[in-house]
């Protein structure tokens, strides 16, 4: 522990040796610190928070990550070039375990640059938050600087109705091709969800069961919020619509009816009165359409139940945590690639790296679209090429590893008040650090210990 801590050491010294290193240090103080104080916001809570959380800690995220990708390549493969690392390779210590020392020295250097941003931060969203209206403030504590987490009713499953609809389709249409059964899948599967999505007009009221059992006792009381969003034909904004609400307990004295307008194609949120869980914990919903047109609730967001689960300062902690994780990636990425190559193409490469998990977008689509070449038009439908069979796989192992580190989005979780789990956090960590950090240590760790310093030395 003696060899690595002093290997810790080093990767400081060598850190602050680069003046990149003090000129993101600059920036980061300027948008930490200045960015809030220069830009006003529009007097609310939501604006106020989405410059100084959604700004500042993108920024942060953003400029500790080029930064900690800089440094990490540098580190190791100029010790290298400069024949530093040939001196240190003679001494009783192992190869791994100066990798290890870069590793946890760049961690150590992250925490604490990150902790100071963080509490910048924190004091500014207490000091913003004095200034706000006495309305607003309310806003903020209620519905902001809140930890909430969230429950919907259990998806439906109706994989088996769809399989029995494809099997008929195979026996009445033997001839079609794969792309064709596919799109047809999609059409029944849609019409499926469509009987849970779709309130028609004046349409009897549609229940839903949300179980709480786990929570009743300490949510009998609690402030509990309903978070819906739905979907018209008519593309207007400015439309209103009106939904019918029962909530509560059936047949009970409790039960409460209202009834909210809201325009389509945006989440809204209302507060729902305490004391309407029912003896075994689930809260009783029933929502209705009068309008004259069809409602749709899509069921990964249509309707939301927020609950209380913890305090903003402990939820902002595990944001930064969440970033932490990010950040352990981004080092053990950058050292696995300074482990074999040299400065400029370490650093090429890393970044390369981080482009490509910038554009999920890009990579989701060609997965869901099963081809690289988009839609023809003289086809009526989505060409494919020879390639695609080599690249869509690929494109699809690609978005797997992806989706194991942007599942987490802690900058969005805490403008929007939303909780960060300590089961979320905890599975970041297996994720990205463990998983993925672990992969690129580990091949990191192989390839230096196989790496011919004194090649390295000659070609210099």
């Amino acid at each position: 522990m003696n060899k690595i801590a002093t290997i810790v050491g080093l990767t400081w010294k060598a850190a602050f040796r680069y003046r990149l290193f003090w000129i993101l240090c600059a920036l980061l103080a300027a948008a930490v610190v200045g960015l809030p104080l220069l830009i006003k916001d529009d007097g609310t809570a939501q604006g106020m928070v989405q410059i100084l959380l959604t700004y500042t800690l993108s920024c942060t995220a953003a400029l500790l990550g080029f930064a900690t990708l800089w440094i990490s390549c540098g580190t190791l493969a100029r010790d290298v070039e400069e024949c530093q690392m040939q001196m240190v390779a003679v001494k009783p210590i192992a190869r791994w375990q100066i990798w290890l020392g870069k590793w946890l020295g760049l961690l150590s250097l992250n925490a604490v640059l990150l902790a100071l941003a963080g509490a910048s931060i924190f004091i500014l969203l207490q000091w913003r938050a004095h200034r706000l209206s006495p309305d607003q403030q309310r806003v903020l504590r209620e519905d902001i600087f809140v930890s909430r987490a969230s429950a919907r009713e259990p998806p439906r499953d109706f994989s088996a109705e769809v399989e029995r609809n494809m099997k008929l389709v195979v026996k009445d249409h033997p001839t079609l091709t794969d792309y064709d059964l596919s799109e047809i899948r999609k059409q029944i599967t849609e019409r499926f969800k469509s009987h849970y999505t779709d309130l028609g007009p004046f349409r009897t009221m549609r229940p839903i069961d949300i179980d709480l059992h786990t929570l009743k006792d300490r949510l009998r009381d609690a402030r509990l919020q309903l978070r819906i969003k739905f979907q018209t034909a008519n593309a207007n904004p400015e439309t209103q619509y009106t939904t019918m609400w029962r909530v509560g307990p059936p047949n009970s004295t409790r039960q409460v009816e209202f009834a909210e307008t809201f325009p389509a194609d945006s989440f809204q949120e209302f507060t729902l009165p305490p004391n309407l869980l029912d003896d075994q914990g689930h809260l009783w919903i029933e929502v209705g359409n009068p309008n004259e047109v069809n409602l749709t609730f899509p069921m990964e967001e249509g309707i939301e139940l927020l609950y209380p689960e913890s305090t903003f300062g402990v939820n902002f902690i595990r944001g930064l945590v969440v970033v932490f994780c990010w950040l352990a990636l981004l080092s053990s990425i950058g050292l696995a690639s300074a482990s074999f190559l040299s400065f400029p193409v370490a650093a090429f490469v890393s970044l390369a790296v981080l482009l490509i998990g910038l554009s999920s977008g890009t990579v989701a689509t060609v997965v869901e679209q099963g081809t690289i070449v988009g839609y023809d038009a003289s086809k009526g439908g989505y060409g494919h090429t020879v390639i695609d069979f080599v690249v869509v796989p690929i494109f699809q192992a690609v978005l797997k590893i992806l989706n194991l580190v942007q599942s987490f989005s802690p900058i969005d979780s805490l403008s929007s008040g939303r909780s960060i789990r300590w089961g979320q956090l905890g599975l970041a960590v297996v994720q990205i650090v463990v998983l993925l950090g672990g992969f690129f240590c580990v091949a990191g760790i192989l390839l230096f210990t196989r790496r011919e310093l004194a090649t390295a030395q000659g070609n210099n």
